[in-house]
């Protein structure tokens, strides 16, 4: 997690809404693209950690990475403290920042899986895009959603934890004045994600697809192929990669080309 200047967002037909602006980063405009893959960051994550995708996905594919409130050049906002608000708010966005006429791709890593999984269900159920296909990544399915306690750990416990998983530059979590500016929003994440309890009987009609680490010690093969319960869709892999939780910064490159057909 890295502290950015604020930046402008455009898309094709016209300059973004305000709430898009604030929501959407595109790493790599594509005014031409056909399809929008929308990626879900993990908890304390920030849009920058896809940025470097942008330059894998297929020239026809536009990346467009979440910006979550509480961070980076969203770090005076308040992070949203339930799923329900935060997912309700995500699908608003899409439906109003993003082309409509466009094949529209969602990706999830950790908290962010069970983010795009409750946006995509917001979206089949209403008005604007709906996603063709979900892939998720490094969380269980829901009917194996486990509580979580980590939110409630003292700061240097909870520091702790946040360096043994990874995904958060340590030099953050050891320099205290930069510590306490990311803080709260992990934090926040975390009793986000854990006090989430899924809709059990929730079903998605576009296929899912699947990723996770051979060693990641939050998320079981098991766990991982229990999403397939999930979706009518029919078509749904489970694709295991080399690595731990954070497992994608290394296998980017084989992600991308599973989503995009190199299978």
């Amino acid at each position: 997690m890295t502290i950015e200047p604020r930046t402008t967002t455009t898309r094709a037909g016209g300059t973004a809404t305000t709430a898009a602006a604030r929501w959407l980063r595109r790493p790599q405009p594509r005014p031409g693209a056909r399809t929008t893959l929308v990626c879900f960051p993990h908890a304390g994550g920030t849009a920058s950690f896809f940025t470097p995708w942008a330059q894998l996905v297929p020239s026809h594919v536009e990346l467009v990475a979440l910006q979550y409130p509480g961070r980076q050049d969203r770090l005076g906002e308040r992070p949203i403290a339930t799923m329900t608000d935060l997912a309700n708010a995500v699908a608003e966005v899409l439906r109003t920042g993003i082309r409509a006429d466009r094949e529209l791709l969602l990706f999830g890593h950790s908290m962010g899986a069970a983010l795009a999984w409750e946006t995509a269900l917001r979206l089949e159920a209403g008005t604007g895009p709906a996603p063709r296909r979900l892939f998720v990544s490094g969380h269980e399915g829901p009917r194996r959603k486990r509580r979580g306690t980590v939110h409630l750990l003292p700061e240097e416990q909870f520091v702790g934890k946040m360096k043994e998983l990874g995904g958060t530059d340590p030099r953050l979590l050891d320099e205290p004045e930069l510590r306490e500016m990311v803080l709260p929003a992990v934090r926040a994440d975390y009793r986000l994600i854990e006090t989430y309890r899924p809709d059990l009987e929730a079903r998605l009609r576009c296929p899912i697809g699947v990723f996770t680490g051979d060693q990641d010690g939050e998320v079981t093969t098991e766990d991982a192929d229990a999403w397939r319960e999930t979706s009518l869709g029919g078509d749904f892999f489970t694709k295991v990669l080399p690595g731990d939780h954070f497992y994608l910064a290394d296998q980017a490159e084989h992600i991308v080309a599973e989503m995009f057909g190199a299978r």
